[in-house]
């Protein structure tokens, strides 16, 4: 009887602890609107080899402003423009000259931040270059070399892969005749291979595509060689439609600018070589702004 009674005992002490524990409650993120919210991608601080940074990204925004975010990578610079201006997506990632033509299109965009990279290169500021790149075995080693030969671009609206170049052959009077056929890649990724190929002679490509190729071992980006670089110019921003809730726009925004002072947000800045990201004004864009004027000015929009 009395180990019957023990038992009894010990069955109503079990139960009662575990009444009283805590209860982990998963988290329900708000939706925007009745969808999630929408960040886009266009130019990046990280190669495609890195795109798994934004996923982090994304949940890391997500778990800091308690809404449901998705990020969607598969998009060229123009249709992310559209869908930035219509507002189908809520916030991208894209390169300065994409951000000029919205912004003096008078279209509904803003800055909300940009990255500041690790790399002493970038004096702690919200910079990047154009590298110019050629195979690492080839005899091209100053910007005369070649003449005559195959350029290929990643987009004809992008500032290292086309805007700087451009302006570049302008000031150096190579406007006309210099190259032998120019070539759409797509991609600085692709632009890379092309030339670490040999399937085309050189490219100018985005600095910070190429730092992260390098640091993370590819093979490609090993094969070719930074003969010059021009520049600094505004980095690739973050930027949101303008019609975007308020409280959110804060959110995101301080969820961004606090980052570095997070653990967890040190980590996924540690793995994109970021610093930290911080607040920026259009005027970072001017010298990006004046350049495509300046072709427009000359009659030279196109590279040939």
């Amino acid at each position: 009887m009395k180990y019957l009674l023990l038992a009894l005992l010990l069955t109503v002490f079990s139960c009662s602890e575990h009444s009283s524990s805590p209860q982990k409650i998963k988290q329900v993120k708000k939706t925007y609107r009745g969808r999630p919210l929408r960040i886009a991608l266009s130019a990046a601080f990280v190669s495609e080899q890195g795109h798994y940074i934004y996923n982090k990204i994304s949940s890391y925004l997500s778990d800091q402003t308690g809404y449901q975010i998705d990020f969607d990578i598969d998009f060229n610079y123009r249709t992310i423009n559209e869908l930035l201006a219509t507002g189908a997506v809520d916030a991208a990632f894209i390169c300065g000259l994409p951000y000029v033509l919205l912004k003096d299109g008078r279209k509904e965009v803003q800055l909300l931040v940009a990255p500041i990279m690790k790399n002493p290169r970038y004096q702690d500021k919200p910079i990047y270059y154009s590298d110019l790149i050629v195979h690492r075995d080839s005899s091209y080693h100053k910007v005369e070399d070649l003449r005559g030969k195959i350029f290929i671009f990643n987009d004809k609206i992008s500032n290292s892969g086309y805007n700087l170049p451009r302006n570049f052959l302008i000031k150096n009077g190579l406007k006309k005749g210099f190259i032998k056929k120019s070539v759409r890649s797509g991609s600085h990724e692709s632009s890379i291979k092309a030339v670490a190929n040999r399937s085309a002679d050189f490219s100018f490509v985005d600095s910070l595509v190429l730092d992260f190729e390098l640091e993370k071992g590819s093979n490609y980006a090993s094969d070719v060689r930074v003969i010059r670089s021009i520049g600094p110019s505004g980095i690739p921003p973050l930027v949101i439609n303008s019609n975007l809730d308020q409280e959110l726009k804060l959110k995101l925004k301080n969820a961004l600018l606090q980052m570095h002072h997070n653990p967890t947000g040190r980590q996924i800045l540690k793995e994109a070589l970021l610093k930290r990201f911080e607040e920026v004004s259009d005027s970072n864009y001017d010298d990006i702004r004046n350049k495509n004027e300046s072709a427009k000015a000359a009659d030279y929009l196109t590279i040939k």
